[in-house]
């Protein structure tokens, strides 16, 4: 069984956010929000907010089975592209110069091992 989570619109770049999610690819639930606790990444917070997310789905989803947290792992993991904000910053002898403030979606699915 497996359950997915998605949070659209962060407001960090899609590039930096990749970084955080490839390193829990693959890993237990257990180990991955332990990484992502103690990561130095500003949006390590961010992605764990939707693997806990993620793992309340499926805890919620079938309320017949009982799921240990020992037993799941993060099955996919990915970051799309968000809407990009074009701003202008003014620069020297009359020009602008354009700044592109970025945003990402995150989904993460969680399975149970067989």
């Amino acid at each position: 069984m497996e359950a997915k989570s998605i949070h659209k619109y962060i407001g960090t770049s899609p590039r930096k956010m990749r970084l955080v999610v490839d390193i829990i690819r693959g890993k237990s639930v257990d180990q991955a929000i332990e990484i992502l606790h103690f990561s130095p990444k500003h949006s390590s917070k961010d992605a764990e907010k939707v693997l806990r997310s993620a793992v309340s789905n499926l805890m919620n989803k079938d309320d017949n089975t009982k799921h240990e947290v020992s037993d799941l792992f993060v099955k996919e993991a990915f970051v799309n592209v968000g809407p990009t904000l074009k701003r202008i910053s003014p620069a020297p002898m009359g020009r602008a110069y354009r700044i592109r403030k970025r945003s990402n979606h995150v989904t993460i699915v969680v399975a149970t091992k067989k």
